[in-house]
């Protein structure tokens, strides 16, 4: 691709030009050191290289690969071989696809799933040509996880008044910079879409329970990961997770925050391995905590008063926990006139179902991308569900021409849109059954 100059009033970036779209990488959006809260990063005075994707929060995965673990290895296949990542805590960066006649665009920002644990914006299924050419702006933001982003620690709040969520915070620190700063891009910074799946998900619902960030963004879709209703995976105060971070310390060897501070990243990340042989709640506990700020109180209150923005939720036919994500997702849809989305296209090579993060493929329009021996059917469910969310970005309905019509839930209703293009086999049998009486009866078990 040629390279692409675009002069800002915060410093001049050289990115690159595809066919339809203009495309930055590895955008500094905030710096941030060991354990400490992110600061913005608002101006540069050199031109900033913009051709490459940018670092990954280290994660196990840059030390320990464990690709004969087969739930890794299945997901290294899908969405990472043969792709070369490089992992730095200098690691807040995002990348974003521009129409190239883009002037006031609808603006989405997408965070990964992972677990809380691991992600990059660099994994193949994110790319946004495909938004470009539906005249939207796309910008993909990196995060801490695991360690980096979770930690807690007493020393945190007796210095910073706040303890853990790192991660989280880094991702409203990069919607603020969007905000900001979009507009030279092209993107209308009063019409932002946040868009997460699985951990991405559940972050942005957890956003939509802050209400200090009212007025940030307009609209929030939420794959495989939206309602966390009324006591699924509920965050714990951060002082009850303390006790972990103390033990994971001893293994490391430090006796003070301050030598973990200091610790080479790999034996950080070693000392993090070696606690999933000795305990088995090590990702309840590297995941977001009640923190008294960004969340206040506990999930299962907030969520009865969550922002008022449109709601856009879906699932998978075999996803993990498929009617738990259709009763959570179903109930919070119903509570706040969400668009409901039940994706059931078996993903084609396997026997895996409309696996946990199939539907990402189809969202960005990467089918190419895969090993899979996707089919001419794929590819137009794969141009629907673009058009849908394109148009829900633009005005918060994703109705329009060509397409069928869409109800959003409400109090009376649980309707939601069965993405299975006709003549495709089936979903998961068991799951497909609870998740369509869960959508229609508000009971999963309903008519058994």
């Amino acid at each position: 691709m040629k390279k692409h100059l675009l002069k800002t009033e915060f410093g001049s970036l050289c990115g690159l030009e595809a066919e339809e779209a203009f495309i930055y990488l590895g955008i500094p959006y905030a710096r941030a050191d060991r354990f400490y809260y992110a600061w913005p990063v608002d101006t540069w005075k050199e031109e900033l290289d913009a051709t490459e994707f940018g670092p990954a929060c280290p994660q196990f995965r840059q030390f320990f690969p464990q690709l004969d673990n087969p739930e890794r290895l299945f997901y290294h296949r899908e969405f990472r071989e043969g792709m070369t990542f490089v992992y730095d805590e200098d690691c807040l960066n995002l990348n974003i696809y521009a129409p190239k006649d883009a002037k006031d665009c609808p603006v989405i920002v997408f965070f990964y799933g992972g677990g809380f644990n691991s992600g990059s914006n660099r994994e193949q299924p994110f790319r946004g040509e495909e938004f470009a050419k539906r005249g939207i702006v796309t910008v993909f933001a990196n995060y801490r996880v695991g360690i980096f982003g979770y930690m807690t620690h007493e020393g945190i709040e007796g210095e910073l008044r706040r303890d853990g969520n790192f991660g989280l915070d880094d991702q409203r620190v990069a919607v603020r910079w969007v905000k900001k700063h979009i507009a030279a891009f092209g993107g209308d910074p009063e019409n932002i879409t946040l868009m997460g799946q699985s951990a991405g998900a559940i972050s942005i619902q957890y956003l939509c329970l802050d209400h200090g960030n009212e007025g940030l963004f307009r609209r929030a879709i939420m794959m495989s990961g939206g309602g966390m209703f009324p006591k699924f995976a509920l965050p714990r105060r951060a002082e009850k997770t303390r006790e972990f971070w103390l033990q994971l310390m001893e293994v490391a060897g430090c006796r003070t925050l301050d030598e973990l501070r200091a610790l080479d990243v790999q034996s950080v990340l070693e000392a993090q391995q070696q606690m999933k042989s000795l305990r088995k709640d090590v990702t309840y506990n590297t995941m977001p905590v009640v923190d008294g700020y960004q969340l206040p109180d506990r999930v299962d209150r907030l969520i009865r008063h969550p922002l008022d923005v449109d709601y856009m939720i879906g699932f998978t036919n075999n996803d993990m926990y498929a009617p738990v994500m259709a009763h959570i997702g179903t109930k919070f849809g119903r509570a706040n006139g969400a668009y409901l989305y039940y994706f059931d296209i078996d993903a084609p090579g396997d026997g895996n179902a409309a696996f946990h993060s199939s539907d990402l493929r189809y969202m960005f329009g990467q089918l190419s991308g895969s090993w899979r021996p996707y089919g001419e059917r794929d590819y137009e469910a794969s141009g629907q569900m673009m058009d849908y969310v394109a148009n829900f970005a633009r005005c918060g309905d994703p109705n329009g021409e060509g397409l069928p019509e869409w109800r959003h839930a409400d109090r009376w209703h649980s309707a939601a849109l069965c993405i299975r293009p006709e003549g495709t086999k089936m979903g998961h049998p068991s799951y497909l059954k609870m998740t369509r009486n869960m959508i229609s009866k508000g009971n999963p078990k309903a008519g058994r």
